[in-house]
């Protein structure tokens, strides 16, 4: 059984239902007014109502073709070609009813001249002009509503794209800095963990060609793919890099944007840790709170530069990340960079979402674990 919306759709459907529908009340209105107040006694009446909705049917049915003729033309051309369809269609319509008229009800009628053949023109084409009425008043609201839904499709086709493009300019970024930390274990013959780094590489990218920028995972699998992440630099930095996790249980299956953290790692990574002889420390927060699911990434590097604008640093990484949730939520979120003398602390607040338990577990990075300690 069609629905709805497939009957809405359906121009040629619609349009000859509703035809049929307004021939079908005029026939009924007509006969109800003259049945109380004229012709309750006149035994021909009804049957010739219903010759004359049949024939309003008929008859009117071509202005449609007509009107589609019109619908691009300027508004005077318009009113005027409507004017001149709903006389011509009038003078047609009560020649059929006149002479019914004289065959079923006044045999007598004897007409004096051809123009009594037409007589009631006048008060046909009103009745004329309000179907033309209903016709282009629903064909403005048709294509407002078409219009309306285009414009929506081509937002949200724009958004995809732009998330796309922002998602595939982060990874080139991220896979030329993780080829470069191979090739240095492989210059200083540390074959066996370049080899290690390799395989984690590419469960890692594994991961990323599966996930589609548009869809979301829980926080817990955001944290396994890091790991993956992680792994290779663990493997590079050695010591260097220090790691803590502060997430709560709750906000583990909240749903956040594929591999949203990884850039903000990888920038954490840059500055705080691989510029420094000592390294540096990590932190990865994540809490629920009335409504909102909140993340932090926070280094002890040297944040900010003196005299930066606030919120701006050096990389794609920040950028990418504020401009990607600015697409997917709007104003719902907030996303800030705070220099904390010393360190960078990012501050994100998303909508709550989690998915169903039977979900949570469809999309786990290959080969990945949450690592030790997330739970604070």
């Amino acid at each position: 059984m069609p629905t709805i919306e497939q009957f809405r759709n359906n121009r040629n459907v619609l349009f000859w239902t509703l035809h049929a529908a307004f021939w079908a009340a005029y026939g009924v209105t007509q006969y109800a007014g003259d049945f109380f107040y004229a012709y309750g006694s006149e035994p021909s009446w009804g049957p010739l109502l219903l010759i004359a909705s049949v024939a309003g049917f008929v008859i009117s049915a071509p202005m449609r073709y007509v009107y589609r003729q019109l619908w691009s033309e300027p508004p005077h051309i318009i009113v005027a070609g409507v004017l001149l369809t709903c006389y011509v269609t009038a003078l047609s319509l009560r020649l059929v009813i006149n002479l019914f008229y004289r065959e079923l009800l006044a045999p007598d009628w004897q007409f004096h001249s051809r123009f009594e053949l037409f007589g009631g023109a006048m008060s046909t084409a009103y009745v004329l002009l309000c179907w033309s009425g209903l016709y282009f008043g629903l064909n403005f609201y048709e294509s407002k509503r078409q219009q309306e839904e285009a414009m929506l499709k081509a937002v949200a086709l724009a958004q995809e794209a732009q998330l796309k493009m922002l998602r595939y300019q982060l990874n080139p970024h991220f896979l030329f800095n993780t080829l470069n930390a191979i090739s240095t274990l492989i210059l200083d013959n540390q074959n066996r963990k370049a080899n290690h780094a390799v395989a984690r590489l590419s469960e890692f990218l594994r991961y990323t060609l599966d996930q589609d920028p548009m869809k979301k995972v829980t926080l817990r699998q955001e944290i396994e793919a890091l790991d993956l992440y992680l792994g290779t630099e663990r493997l590079r930095f050695g010591e260097r890099l220090r790691l803590e996790y502060a997430i709560e249980e709750g906000a583990l299956a909240a749903l956040v944007p594929s591999l949203l953290l990884q850039p903000l790692l990888e920038n954490s990574l840059k500055y705080a840790v691989s510029a420094r002889e000592q390294g540096g420390l990590i932190r990865i927060e994540g809490r629920t709170r009335e409504g909102l699911l909140e993340l932090s990434v926070i280094d002890d590097g040297p944040g900010l530069p003196e005299g930066a604008p606030p919120g701006e640093r050096r990389g794609v990484g920040l950028a990418n990340t504020r401009e990607r949730l600015k697409v997917l939520y709007g104003e719902s979120c907030r996303f800030s960079v705070i220099n904390c003398h010393p360190g960078l602390r990012v501050d994100m607040a998303l909508p709550l979402e989690t998915a169903p338990p039977e979900e949570r577990a469809a999309q786990r990075a290959p080969g990945a674990r949450l690592p030790g300690g997330v739970h604070a």
